[in-house]
């Protein structure tokens, strides 16, 4: 099954990405810590050529912290990389001297021409709700005044000051055509990457129990208070395509989804569910 979602503003905001690319010095790429591979557009090894580039692992506080360190690790082999919170602060002070040292060797070669010191000129990029806007708004303490008359700021997009030494170039968020991968679109999904209304909410919802389930089953366990008897029983239903809504139908009833009649109503059980572990309420996850 091939997941496609390609709107109009995504061809729009690929064509001005590479526009505006030749007005900044550094990258900085946003993806998610919980999906430190699925949340990379691949589109962008190719769009970004030989920029620099600081890959930034946002929403850290909801992932598995020991599985971040070993990302990190991983990903450092093909250039930098800092894991963050945009919400919680985590690693943003960072941020600036990373981009103060990757820009050392261009700031030697422009001085070297007589070229003035300018501020370094970076640009964020990542799928949509990365977390781009939030992590603006920690670097530059919620103001987010243009600084000038340059190129991009006329277009939709604007140069914020992020500190005296940077300056900040934000774009769109920007998936690729197609999921190729079905589990990399449900993934996506159940992270909130993707619209609601791509899935069917109830079916992602019982792809992501099933998946909690045979990876974290101790916090689904002891955040939904399941007992061992649930759990087994939660267990077989996977097995059996009949009982299928059995997971649920147990979330609801915790969760207190009562229609007429005593039935649960699975449709909002799934929203709760949901919104519960996008919010790293149930457990700190990594996918990837």
């Amino acid at each position: 099954m091939n997941i496609q979602w390609y709107p109009g503003h995504m061809t729009r905001a690929k064509r001005k990405l590479e526009e505006q690319l030749k007005w900044v010095d550094i990258i900085l790429e946003l993806a998610d810590a919980r999906l430190p591979l699925s949340s990379r557009n691949p589109l962008l090894n190719q769009l970004l050529g030989t920029k620099q580039r600081l890959l930034l692992l946002n929403k850290s506080d909801l992932a598995d912290k020991v599985r971040t360190e070993q990302w990190v690790t991983m990903l450092k082999k093909d250039g930098p990389v800092l894991a963050i919170s945009s919400t919680t602060s985590i690693g943003i002070k960072n941020i600036v001297p990373l981009l103060e040292k990757l820009m050392t060797e261009k700031r030697e070669r422009l001085a070297a021409r007589g070229v003035r010191e300018r501020p370094i000129r970076v640009m964020v990029v990542g799928i949509p709700n990365i977390g781009k806007s939030t992590l603006i708004n920690q670097l530059t303490g919620g103001s987010q005044a243009k600084t000038g008359n340059k190129p991009g700021v006329t277009r939709g997009n604007q140069w914020v000051r992020i500190h005296d030494k940077v300056e900040l170039l934000d774009t769109p968020g920007m998936l690729w055509p197609k999921f190729d991968d079905p589990e990399v679109g449900r993934k996506l999904a159940v992270t909130g990457a993707v619209r609601d209304e791509v899935f069917d909410q109830e079916e992602l919802a019982l792809w992501l129990l099933k998946w909690l389930k045979a990876n974290y089953p101790q916090d689904l366990a002891g955040f939904y208070k399941l007992t061992a008897e649930e759990m087994t029983e939660a267990e077989r239903s996977d097995e059996n395509e009949s009982e299928s809504g059995f997971g649920l139908e147990l979330i609801g009833r915790k969760r207190g989804c009562l229609i007429s009649g005593g039935r649960i109503d699975t449709f909002k059980a799934a929203q709760i569910f949901l919104r519960e572990f996008r919010s790293g309420k149930i457990a700190k996850v990594t996918m990837d």
